[in-house]
């Protein structure tokens, strides 16, 4: 047993607050309530005094690179990065090699996940080797344990296609999510077309890119009735987009990564290749209108995109170094210092965001506390300052490195234990 006191509990799914003891039993919670005493025999006393809290986040974009590419990340390393991070649960997304759009390939990451002490979930993908030609066998997929079906890094241009992958996904009662990003408007990727691909000299990826796509897979959305998740917006045409798309009762839901929201193209040229991703970091405009999406609630989830490289990668010229940066361990720090401290969100709102919503998109015992409830639990000490730089992930492409950041895990417990990688 374990009990957690004299913590000030935020519960988001209720929106319930206060000063709580929290008791666990196995890898449910028994008992929440005030003063409750300490049970006798075997149990482990967690004093939580000036600490938050809060139900263990849940991160439904990650990429750990396992199988095909141990030297950027395995499900090993990628887990212990959650859990500092504070995420209890993760959702790994299927652009391995081999990719995971066969049955053997997702029960070999689906049982590495359960060595890990968190809850590791996996995507399959929507066609056979990401290639948008041929979809894969979803209903067999969903059945071996597919928590959804993304082609993640890649989007599906074929529209009949795409239709079809809606229609099969509205059956199963699980989300389809869409990398949006027409190739036709991109010539480099990584980079937003202006100031920064001015400073480069290079072309770079429109705002275009996006916006046709989403418009496409909004109207597809609302015709097939299915769960769509539009990946890591960020441009604000994005947004209206989808807000639009919900006042007309489309089931769609929307990420926001903390880069997104945090940083603008400008980003790109200070830090060269570690501020270089896809979607890119686009103006000032769409960051706080990405802001705007996450208070007004149309942009419901915030996702890490966790994407590790190689040093060795990422010190390439701008246009050869692949995109993408970690973000696991850095997450809920840059929501408390971007969004909460600045009065964007409150505490409650950004853990909605980061467990709760994402928990419920994709149907995930997960984002909540509650007796009976999963015993998924991170204390915050959300004044202290954090300053990256000593990651648990194999990586360190990221640009927060060295940042003055507000917001620190001090534990993270899973399945009713403490993960010791926080």
């Amino acid at each position: 047993m374990l009990l957690i006191r004299n913590g000030y509990m935020i519960e988001p799914k209720s929106g319930k607050e206060g000063k709580y003891d929290i008791l666990t039993e196995g890898d449910r919670i028994l008992s929440i309530g005030k003063n409750i005493p300490e049970p006798q025999g075997n149990c482990r006393v967690i004093e939580a005094e000036g600490l938050l809290v809060a139900p263990g986040l849940v991160d439904v974009h990650v990429h750990f690179r396992d199988p095909g590419f141990p030297e950027k990340e395995d499900i090993i390393t990628g887990a212990a990065a959650a859990a500092r991070g504070g995420f209890t649960t993760v959702v790994m997304m299927a652009n391995t090699k081999p990719s995971i759009d066969n049955r053997e390939t997702l029960e070999y990451v689906l049982k590495k996940g359960r060595a890990t002490g968190i809850h590791v979930m996996s995507c399959a993908n929507v066609t056979m080797g990401m290639k948008g030609k041929e979809l894969t066998p979803m209903e067999e997929l969903a059945g071996a344990g597919a928590a959804g079906f993304t082609d993640d890094g890649i989007p599906l241009l074929d529209e009949a296609l795409a239709r079809r992958a809606m229609e099969r996904v509205k059956k199963l009662d699980i989300p389809l999510s869409l990398h949006e990003e027409d190739p036709q408007f991109i010539s480099n990727n990584g980079i937003h077309a202006g100031r920064a691909s001015a400073y480069y000299g290079i072309g770079g990826s429109s705002r275009e890119a996006e916006i046709r796509m989403v418009e496409r897979d909004l109207r597809l959305a609302l015709e097939t009735g299915a769960v769509v998740n539009m990946q890591h917006i960020s441009t604000k045409e994005a947004v209206e987009l989808v807000r639009l798309a919900k006042g007309q009762g489309a089931n769609v839901h929307a990420e926001a990564t903390p880069h997104h929201f945090t940083l603008t193209e400008d980003a790109a040229i200070t830090y060269g290749t570690l501020a270089k991703m896809n979607p890119p970091l686009r103006e000032e405009e769409d960051r706080l209108e990405i802001i705007r999406g996450l208070a007004d609630g149309t942009i419901d989830l915030i996702a890490t995109d966790h994407a590790p490289h190689t040093n060795e990668e990422k010190t390439k010229p701008i246009t050869e170094a692949p995109s993408g940066i970690i973000g696991l361990e850095t997450a809920l720090s840059l929501g408390i210092t971007e969004l909460v401290s600045k009065g964007y969100l409150t505490m409650c709102q950004l853990l909605r965001l980061m467990s709760t919503n994402p928990a419920n998109l994709y149907h995930l015992d997960a984002g909540f506390l509650a007796e009976g409830g999963p015993a998924d639990i991170i204390l915050i000490d959300t004044a202290a300052e954090v300053i990256p730089g000593d990651y648990a992930s194999r990586a360190s492409n990221t640009p927060f490195t060295g940042w003055h950041l507000k917001g620190k895990v001090v534990k993270t417990i899973a399945y009713g234990k403490e993960v010791d990688d926080t």
